[in-house]
């Protein structure tokens, strides 16, 4: 996820640079959900790694 928001983010400066206003809001947009994802994501498998490492101790 954090690999496909850089390459986005990347996407949208470069876009951005050139004057590319539409493309490179929208490469923003889709860069900050892939990166809000993906920290949803590594938050639960954090706490599902404790829950679980409890489990098997």
């Amino acid at each position: 996820m954090f690999k496909w928001a850089l390459i986005f983010l990347i996407v949208a400066l470069v876009a951005a640079i050139f004057g590319f206003g539409g493309i490179a809001g929208a490469a923003a947009g889709i860069a900050k959900v892939l990166f809000f994802i993906g920290l949803a994501l590594v938050a639960l498998f954090f706490i599902l790694g404790i829950v679980a490492g409890k489990k098997v101790v």
